[in-house]
């Protein structure tokens, strides 16, 4: 099987027992790497398109310095394979118990990597923090319900995805204490899609007790269809799929993973709608609404950081889009929906030229407006939100003046290389402040105190090279969308 380098695979070995197994990862500068391990059995053959399975143990010593292969996808050099349900774990090279991150990688469902080299860990543990960066499966693989197609014993499907990554969180309670993490002390987060992920993971009541804070960059819980659109789409693949192969749906458990992601991406390029594969309200993973399960209760206690990017949006739609968005602009709402409240925004922003207000409407309908609910469903269900919009603006070149998706990452995983001396000093207090949160510690940024979020005052700290705190931020803005995105 091929493996792929990642920052730590020189070292001096080291040996850890787990309860699957000894593992031998590398240690080099304060951290220890273990690549790879394994946790759930491969998804492959009778077990595509099934629940993830516990793993098995195994005899001797696992070598565990390189990633595996990514999740099937199109469009990415590294190389892929099916079975794909694996972790890499970066330790402090102490004993511990320290606090754990469980990081989920972005790629809108259909692509992304536990391996990515920016998110690595390395300063995270070095800073007392075990981090765990976790695959799951992408697209038709963990997103389509297939039960329309295949029967109802692939009922539920569509959440294959969410559920390896549940799977992950029960290893990490199982095995994290052999690296050194303390299982009481688990917080879950990600960026965009891996932002997704963990607010539906919010709304999952099974879940809870795998976690005890997250991390929302760019996220919002929206991303979720009812079983009936959920079947829909997939009645939709079958279609293309017997159009474009020739084959019956049946093959779908048969034809090579490589088959299923150029149907796949085939299927996107005449989707049904935007974003076509993502979670369904199954009635048992999710039994409704994640925003009412949040709501209700379902992270009564526990804490979050959540926020967005001023201008995220500017990273699909352009930093000076010349035509109004349309369907394919659009994650969560239709155009009608949408146009209606876009044509407000000359109102509240009148000075503001109509290409930024076109990024900024997106953003909201994408990323802020969706947070926001999740924050204010989270605050209503008795647990602590602490909520951002990081405004540090791009200095020049195509999104000069703009905070494109992703612009944060950098800074919270203090990766400074390339970055000016004031991007550096807020990469340094960003950092400072995720592991501050991961710890349980109080919040601030720079010496800027960070309040806890509330419905009333919506107290928002803006991140920026003086970071300041600013009671309901853009509000007659956020009023404009009263009503929407509460699914």
């Amino acid at each position: 099987m091929p493996r792929i380098a990642w920052a730590f695979a020189a070292g001096e070995g080291v040996e850890v027992l787990t309860p699957l197994g000894r593992v031998r990862g590398a240690e080099a500068d304060g951290c220890r790497s273990f690549l790879g391990l394994p946790f759930a059995q491969p998804p492959v053959g009778a077990r595509r398109f099934r629940p993830p399975s516990p793993p098995l143990p195994w005899q001797g010593v696992r070598a565990a310095t390189r990633c595996a292969p990514v999740a099937m996808q199109p469009g990415d050099s590294y190389p892929q394979s099916e079975d794909c349900l694996y972790l890499n774990v970066v330790a402090p090279a102490g004993k511990g118990p320290y606090p754990v991150l469980v990081w989920i990688h972005g790629g809108g469902f259909t692509g992304g990597r536990a391996c990515d080299p920016l998110c690595d860990g390395a300063q995270f543990a070095r800073d007392g923090v075990v981090c765990v960066n976790i695959a799951y499966r992408l697209g038709v693989f963990g997103f389509l319900d297939v039960a329309p197609l295949l029967g109802a014993e692939y009922a539920g499907s569509a959440v294959n995805a969410m559920r390896d990554v549940i799977a992950a969180l029960e290893w990490v309670q199982k095995n994290i204490a052999a690296f050194g993490g303390d299982p009481t002390r688990v917080t879950v987060g990600g960026q965009s899609a891996g932002a997704k992920m963990t607010d539906l993971l919010m709304g999952v009541p099974s879940a809870k007790g795998l976690f005890h804070q997250m991390i929302s960059e760019s996220g919002g819980a929206e991303r979720i269809w009812p079983m009936e659109q959920a079947q829909k789409i997939a009645t939709s693949f079958g279609e293309m799929w017997n159009a474009t192969t020739g084959d019956e749906v049946k093959m779908l458990l048969k034809s090579p993973a490589s088959t299923l992601i150029s149907a796949q991406g085939s299927f996107y390029r005449e989707p049904p709608v935007h974003f076509p594969l993502r979670c369904e309200i199954d009635g048992q993973l999710f039994p409704g609404s994640p925003l009412e399960a949040i709501r209700g209760g379902s992270t009564r206690g526990k804490r979050l950081l959540l926020g967005t990017n001023r201008e995220e949006s500017a990273s699909f739609i352009g930093p000076h889009p010349e035509h109004d968005p349309g369907p394919s602009d659009l994650g969560n709402l239709s155009v009608d929906v949408f146009s209606k409240v876009a044509e407000h925004y000359a109102q509240v922003y009148p000075g503001m030229s109509d290409d930024l207000r076109r990024v900024r409407s997106t953003t909201a309908e994408e990323y802020w407006i969706p947070s926001l609910r999740v924050a204010e469903a989270h605050v209503t269900g008795g647990g602590a939100a602490f909520v951002y919009r990081f405004d540090d603006a791009v200095a020049k070149g195509r999104f000069a003046g703009e905070v494109p998706h992703t612009h944060e990452l950098p800074l919270v995983w203090d990766q400074t290389k390339g970055l000016s001396a004031d991007d550096a000093l807020l990469a340094h207090e960003m950092h400072a402040t995720w592991v501050a949160f991961i710890k349980g510690d109080a919040l601030s940024v720079g010496g800027t105190a960070w309040p806890r979020y509330d419905a009333t005052r919506r107290p928002t700290i803006l991140l920026q090279h003086e970071p300041v705190v600013e009671d309901r931020p853009a509000d007659a803005e956020y009023h404009l969308w009263d009503g929407l995105l509460t699914r």
